[in-house]
């Protein structure tokens, strides 16, 4: 089953992650002066990326980014990084990644795997990052868990899951969510939550309309007992969407990022130390 859904990842991401982004922008190519404008519009998209992923601690170190999509963190990471290793089930994102590193002029190697079964040996990287990635292959639990073997005593991983109790699960899909928390509090016999297409395509979709083949959505509770082999861990919740409560009150998601952002955000962003 894990080979199937592997199957699928590899085609859907396969198109690049932001490509509908990019498509917004007017972006039509991979030209230095193209992904430059990428780069520059992604980061003013997440302005606290570099704050969740701080490139000083990982300067000087060998790093493992899984999951590479455009490429815009991988680079500046690979840049800092005295060794970096890039890794994602799709072909597109490793030719994306090689592009960049070749064309800046940075060393660095990506290939192509699945951290369901990590190819690489144990205790053999200092950092580790993955944004965004792990809630789409199926097993969260075991990529935590590959994560944890491949990093050296000290190492710290960098990971983003999706939100299960954001706001916007709760204003969109309210049932839903009312029985995510009945299974977190124990008030109810654990049901096994499967994400909607409509919740999976609001979230993840291809330039058309098709959605993720998986998603799942965590909550801190969750993450904290898939991370309790990790000697110490720390989450942040960060970034929403604009807020229309009526059709008179329209809250842009810039003013909404350093308040209901950091409260019920749609994503949790782990610093795990091994």
């Amino acid at each position: 089953m894990a080979s199937d859904l592997d199957k699928a990842n590899a085609e859907f991401w396969n198109e690049l992650c932001g490509s509908t982004f990019a498509q917004y922008l007017g972006i039509r190519d991979h030209s230095e002066a193209s992904l430059q404008r990428f780069d520059s519009a992604y980061m003013a998209l997440y302005p606290y990326l570099l704050e969740r992923v701080p490139l000083k601690e990982l300067t000087g170190k060998r790093v493992l980014e899984v999951g590479l999509g455009y490429g815009t963190l991988g680079q500046k990471i690979a840049k800092a990084a005295a060794a970096y290793v890039g890794m994602d089930i799709a072909e597109m994102p490793t030719r994306m990644m090689r592009h960049r590193l070749a064309m800046a002029g940075v060393p660095g190697m990506a290939v192509r795997g699945s951290m369901l079964e990590c190819p690489f040996s144990a205790e053999s990287f200092d950092g580790f990052v993955s944004i965004g990635c792990f809630h789409h292959t199926g097993d969260v639990a075991r990529c935590i868990e590959e994560a944890y073997r491949i990093l050296k005593p000290g190492g710290t991983g960098y990971i983003m899951v999706y939100n299960r109790f954001s706001y916007r699960q709760w204003l969109q899909w309210p049932r839903e969510t009312i029985g995510a928390l009945l299974d977190e509090t124990g008030l109810r016999k654990r049901a096994v939550m499967r994400s909607s297409e409509e919740q999976r395509r609001a979230y993840d979709a291809s330039v058309d309309g098709q959605a993720a083949p998986e998603t799942v959505f965590l909550s801190i509770g969750q993450l904290r007992r898939m991370l309790r082999r990790y000697s110490w861990v720390t989450f942040e919740k960060e970034n929403c969407i604009d807020l229309a409560i009526s059709r008179l009150c329209f809250i842009p998601r810039k003013t909404l990022l350093p308040s209901l952002g950091k409260m019920l955000g749609l994503d949790i962003y782990i610093r795990a130390r091994k």
